[in-house]
């Protein structure tokens, strides 16, 4: 399959040869292949003890949304998600960007992050 293709997870273009289809929902995602690669992750492998077979999922079905805990003060753009983090704004795009950070570009380019996701990108970082 060569044709377009979009990460679920972040929703920027994927290719074949650095992403996966997820086990669970289908759906395409980033993922490095091979350590040291180029690229981001918006998923993980693993082997299947059971039956010594690799399993893939995007970052969604691992981590799934508890359902009604959003409000809109939860969505902060950069700025915000920067002063919350006490990092600046560029290294924040740049945890983004790596899949270190769940995000959304809207069609202008700006960068949307969950109020959530900051706190626990945070605290990883402590």
């Amino acid at each position: 399959m060569t044709g377009d293709m979009t990460c679920t997870v972040c929703g920027e273009p994927a290719v074949e040869d650095n992403s996966q289809l997820c086990n669970n929902c289908e759906g395409r995602f980033h993922l490095r292949l091979r350590d040291g690669a180029d690229g981001k992750d918006c998923g993980d492998v693993w082997i299947n003890e059971q039956y010594m077979s690799l399993e893939f999922a995007c970052f969604t079905c691992l981590h799934p949304e508890p359902p009604g805990t959003a409000s809109i003060d939860d969505i902060l753009d950069i700025a915000e998600a920067a002063l919350l983090a006490n990092v600046d704004e560029p290294a924040l795009a740049a945890a983004a960007e790596s899949g270190a950070l769940r995000h959304r570009r809207t069609s202008s380019g700006t960068y949307l992050f969950e109020r959530r996701d900051v706190i626990l990108f945070l605290e990883g970082r402590r």
